[in-house]
């Protein structure tokens, strides 16, 4: 993997006053609650770039990717955004708790050559047209990258992140926590034998996308449109795969709008392949102790390198449901791999899912059925509540993949179901800027 330096163009606090304010997460997963919150939080919050309001008045002359031409242009010339004077590779570290333990996860930030998936980049989950093709007018319009992909490479000597280390000694570029208690540094390696170290590490790293997917096939779809050399490097943040805090998360899956679905006919079609463990409740209190054991069997099974997943319907109970036998999955996933067989989310798609409920990949690429819900703060309650209120049917509730699982996948050329991992914390937009 090539990578080398650049000149990021970055907020200047003093105009824009607080840097943390301009910053925001990753387009795809910034609601429209989320979005108002943004645009409010400061007049030059990123936000209104990437993922920029739209109104009934919008026309080819005049929408939301000419509007974030014209605040990019305009911002720089206001001196609202500066660009480094000097090249650099940007440290980039997150501190942040899952369940009351810290982590750390450090990154560094460089230009990455694009190449086509196969060997040197590897993409472990599968992508929608819809959000390559905003992507794609997005940087038509503005001709630069603003959000970062997010790769996973080896390096058990840990070289860069030795280098990465000594740099969050000194005074950051930007500090500031988010919404969710995660606090954000950004600090510049200059040393031209530290750019040269890390540089000459990535030449024969291999790497997976753990997160920036439509991003990255965007850039690469860019790129051979424009031949622009400029776009034939993406903005990366590289995580080694053996830093202490890397961290997935599950993505759940709420499920509504089928018909004539009933949560009795669905359990008892289950236990074909699936031994299946009810846990009753009559009141509030049985409820969340009913949940917490569903979730420890769940926890159990996962540990054992076995398949299993919750469920919950509506009916005062909670399910585990775990697979009898590996060769169910055989016959239903035939052509793929066994690390591919081997995961929960596929267990799930493939044999539940699809297979019980008529949501196969058409259905999923609709969008119509399926919720994906983040495994961070209320999650669970609020899914589950989803279904209380009847604004779903059914949730499903997953473990992540294993590294070593994604690791094996990917090697073996294959992409897990959409929506299959959640890399926590995201790496957020705003940070560095990659003008064309």
């Amino acid at each position: 993997m090539e990578v080398k330096p650049f000149k990021a163009f970055r907020f200047d606090a003093g105009v824009v006053g607080d840097v943390g304010s301009c910053i925001s997460p990753p387009y795809d997963v910034i609601s429209l609650e989320q979005q108002e919150q943004l645009y409010d939080k400061n007049e030059y919050n990123i936000v209104r770039i990437i993922k920029g309001k739209s109104t009934s008045f919008d026309n080819a002359d005049n929408n939301q990717y000419t509007r974030a031409a014209d605040y990019l242009k305009t911002w720089i010339e206001k001196g609202v955004l500066k660009q480094d004077s000097a090249e650099a590779i940007y440290a980039y570290v997150q501190d942040f708790e899952v369940a009351g333990i810290p982590f750390r996860r450090s990154s560094f930030i460089a230009l990455a050559r694009l190449e086509e998936f196969g060997k040197t980049v590897r993409p472990h989950e599968r992508t929608l047209d819809e959000p390559k093709i905003d992507r794609l007018n997005l940087k038509r319009a503005t001709v630069a990258k603003f959000g970062l992909v997010f790769m996973l490479y080896e390096d058990q000597q840990n070289i860069a992140d030795e280098i990465v280390k000594r740099a969050a000694a000194k005074e950051p570029l930007i500090d500031f926590t988010d919404e969710q208690d995660v606090r954000h540094r950004l600090f510049a390696i200059t040393a031209k034998d530290s750019i040269k170290t890390i540089s000459e590490m990535m030449v024969d790293k291999d790497c997976i996308i753990a997160d920036g997917h439509h991003r990255y096939e965007t850039a690469l779809n860019y790129y051979k449109e424009t031949k622009n050399p400029a776009a034939g490097y993406q903005m990366t943040a590289f995580v080694n795969m053996y830093s202490e805090g890397l961290t997935i998360l599950a993505t759940h899956r709420l499920v509504g709008n089928l018909d004539n679905f009933q949560l009795g006919k669905l359990i008892e079609a289950l236990k074909e392949n699936f031994d299946i463990t009810e846990f009753r409740f009559q009141t509030p209190a049985a409820k969340v102790e009913a949940g917490q054991k569903m979730s420890a069997m769940m926890e159990t099974v996962y540990d054992e390198d076995r398949n299993a997943f919750g469920i919950y319907g509506g009916n005062d109970a909670f399910y585990a449901a775990v697979l009898k036998d590996k060769q169910a999955m055989d016959l239903a996933a035939s052509g793929m791999s066994s690390a591919w067989k081997s995961l929960n989310i596929s267990v799930l798609h493939k044999l539940v899912l699809e297979k019980l409920l008529g949501i196969g990949e058409k259905e999923l690429a609709g969008g119509g059925n399926i919720e994906y819900v983040k495994d961070t703060g209320s999650a669970v309650d609020e899914s589950i509540a989803a279904v209380d209120t009847g604004r779903k049917q059914v949730a499903f509730f997953v473990k992540p993949p294993k590294m070593q699982q994604l690791k094996m996948v990917t090697d073996a050329g294959e992409k897990m179901p959409q929506k299959s991992t959640y890399f926590y914390p995201k790496v957020h937009t705003g940070l560095t800027i990659n003008k064309l």
